[in-house]
Parts: structure tokens; C-alpha cells; sequence
């Protein structure tokens, strides 16, 4: 059987005992059936992976004891953050999930001129619950030790508006782009905008001009929304990063 990996959402401390979350545990105990004695790795989010093993298994809880911790060193030397327009029902989950699975750093939800999403207070909190459930879940499967950042859904202004880091390189997806990613000379960080169904509408483009963001293309073909991050992503992993 394959390694069984569980997100923590707590500070893991070898020789302690702790409970597994919920519905990590009734996995365990429901859907895998594992018995007392069966080893886990836990990873807190903190780089590192924990050997532990399963000491207690209740109808209602599962019990284990936190081993040694291990360091893991796979994440890329690109930090990227995806800046994405919040794309309707579950491709949005899809590019949380891909995108984690890529090696992304950071991802921030974008409200922008032609999003179809609306969010009030209530929706917003939850919708950020889940897509950090779905990176941790994706964390979980690809080996990573380390959640992506993942910010509260905000409009494209605000986020331009907050930017300080001049050193990171500034990139926009356009159809218009005047530069194709094996011409950047990226280093360190890099920032990436995508825009929602039906791309960036002109007060966007303009604001991200604004805000020194370099147009990108990857080609002739035009790719939705859920495509565009992910395989601009891929390419920048695979020239700069550790694809």
C-alpha cells in the first residue's frame, strides 16, 4: 500500500500523541479501515514529513503518535503566484488543485472587470475554506510539504494596488503578449495574471499596465481560463523552475 499522507492543520511535535482531524480520521478508519499499529506521515505545512504511527482507533476518533520528522526539499526554486480571475463552479477547484500540484507558492482569487462570480462576506470565507482544503488535499497526493499561500478573493485593483516587491518579475496572459516565456529571464519569483471567462477586459489590462506587468502569450491558440494558468505554469516551471 502506498504512503498515507494527512495534512495537520496544528504544529506536529515528535513523542506527542494528537487526534486526527475528523474527516481524515473516519478515512482511516471507515474507508481504509487501518487497525492500531499502522504507520501514517503527517505534515503540518512546516517542510517537513512525520512518521507516526496509529495507536488508538474509536468509532469516532483516531489516536496516533508523532515520529521522527523528515525535511523534504521539493519545492521549487521559482516561487510563482498565480493571480486568478475566480472562475465559475468547479474549475476553480481544478486550478487550486493543478496549480498546487505544479509546485505554486501562492494563489490569489482576483475579481476583475468581466467576472462572472459574485461573492458577499459569507460566501467569500467559505469559498477560501475549500479551495485551502483542496491545495491541502493536493499537498497531501503530490508530496508536498508546504501549503500554498492562498489570499481572500479581492479585486484586481486592490491586489495591484498592494504590490511593494519590485524585484518580482510582473507577467499578464494576453493574446496580445509581446513575449513567450523561453524569452523572460526569471528569477527567484515571478507574478502570474489570468483573467476569468472571457479574459481581462480593458480596465484591467490597463490597470495592469499600470502596475508593470509585462504581456505574455503562449501561443496562437486561444485557452480558457482553467487551461491558460495551468500550462503558463508548466512552462514557466519547466524553464525556470524544476520541471
Amino acid at each position: 500500500m502506498r504512503d498515507i499522507r494527512i495534512h495537520v492543520d496544528t504544529p506536529l511535535t515528535t513523542g506527542h500523541e494528537l487526534m486526527l482531524p475528523a474527516q481524515a480520521g473516519e478515512h482511516v478508519a471507515r474507508v481504509l479501515r487501518l487497525e492500531v499499529g499502522h504507520p501514517l506521515i503527517l505534515f503540518s505545512g512546516d517542510g517537513c514529513d512525520y512518521a507516526a504511527t496509529i495507536t488508538s482507533v474509536g468509532k469516532r476518533e483516531v489516536i496516533v503518535s508523532v515520529g521522527d520528522a523528515r525535511m523534504l526539499e521539493n519545492e521549487s526554486p521559482l516561487a510563482l503566484t498565480l493571480a486568478q480571475g475566480v472562475a465559475r463552479g468547479e474549475k476553480m477547484d481544478l486550478i487550486v488543485q493543478k496549480a498546487t500540484e505544479l509546485g505554486i507558492a501562492r494563489i490569489v482569487p482576483l475579481i476583475t472587470e468581466r467576472s462572472e462570480v459574485k461573492l458577499d462576506a459569507a460566501r467569500a470565507e467559505k469559498r477560501l475554506l475549500h479551495w485551502r482544503a483542496v491545495a491541502a488535499s493536493a499537498c497531501e497526493q503530490s508530496g508536498r510539504a508546504r501549503l500554498p499561500v492562498i489570499e481572500a478573493a479581492q479585486p484586481l485593483s486592490a491586489w495591484l494596488s498592494a504590490l511593494q516587491d519590485s524585484n518580482t518579475a510582473r507577467l499578464a496572459l494576453l493574446p496580445e503578449g509581446t513575449h513567450r516565456p523561453g524569452e523572460l529571464a526569471l528569477s527567484g519569483s515571478a507574478m502570474l495574471a489570468i483573467g476569468p471567462e472571457g479574459g481581462f477586459g480593458e480596465r484591467d489590462r490597463a490597470a495592469l499596465a499600470a502596475a508593470s506587468f509585462t504581456g505574455l502569450r503562449l501561443g496562437p491558440r486561444i485557452l480558457r481560463t482553467e487551461t491558460a494558468g495551468l500550462a503558463a505554469i508548466a512552462a514557466l516551471q519547466a524553464l525556470y523552475g524544476d520541471i
